[in-house]
Formats: structure tokens, sequence, C-alpha cells
């Protein structure tokens, strides 16, 4: 695993790939979704590989002086159950730590039932839909405190 920013070529690839699935899977609501889902800028991205190859990302954003928002979790499907998930959400709340935040955010899809489930496994409590998921039945947004 590698600690970069959101302008590394690998990270940007594994967006695409998660983008594309995305779209199918959002369907006519990705647009609005994908608005929401821009890397410009992130500082703080993680990037996992296996034989050389990039397969899992993911990064936190600056919500507020005391949050960060996860961001752009993704694993290749080659790579799926061999609990990359956890490990990247482990380096990034140490990393969010290291930084001096406290809690950690984030907003999902509530038909991700393995994303909804690692987030449940590892601590993380459901919210009310925050900023622009307000009101998106089909968001679900969880947060988590920084031990």
């Amino acid at each position: 695993m590698i600690r970069t920013n959101s302008k590394h070529p690998h990270f940007i690839a594994l967006v695409k790939e998660l983008d594309t699935l995305l779209s199918v899977v959002d369907g006519e609501k990705h647009d609005y979704y994908h608005q929401f889902n821009s890397i410009e800028g992130i500082p703080y991205v993680i990037v996992a590989y296996w034989n050389g190859q990039a397969i899992a990302c993911g990064a936190i954003k600056p919500y507020n002086d005391t949050a960060v928002e996860i961001k752009r979790m993704y694993t290749h499907p080659d790579a799926r159950g061999k609990g990359l998930g956890k490990t990247i959400l482990c380096e990034l709340e140490q990393w969010a730590k290291e930084l001096g935040y406290k809690k950690l955010m984030l907003e999902t899809g509530i038909s991700f039932d393995a994303a909804n489930s690692l987030y449940k496994k590892y601590g993380f409590t459901q919210i009310p839909n925050y900023d622009q998921y307000k009101g998106v039945k089909d968001s679900i947004c969880f947060q988590k405190p920084i031990d």
C-alpha cells in the first residue's frame, strides 16, 4: 500500500473502474451522485497493490476541522473478499488520526450490501443523511469516531 494523492495515475485508473461500475448501478441517478465524487484535489489517497498491480483504493478529504469524509473506496472485482476494504479503512483512519481528525464520515448507496456490512462491522454507525444527501432515499450515511 502507498499513501499518495488524487493525482496518482493508479488511483485515477481505479476510480475510472469505480465510475464505470457506479454508472450501471446508479442508473439515471448517476449524474446526481457523480457531481459529489470529483477526485480533484483530494490530498489523502491510499492505493493497494498485489503483484505490482493496483487493485484497491480509498481516500479521505477534510469535511470540517474535526472530521474527514471517506471517498472513492473501491476494490477490483478479482481482488474482492481478501479483506482489502478493512485494510484500507484502517489505514485511512490511522492517517486521519495522524492529521488530528476525530471522526470519519461517509455516504454510500443503500443497496451496496457488501459496503454497508463492511462499514457496520468496522464500527461505523448510521447517521442522518448529511448535506447533499439529505432527503436522498437511496443514500445511507455513516460515521465513526477515531480512536
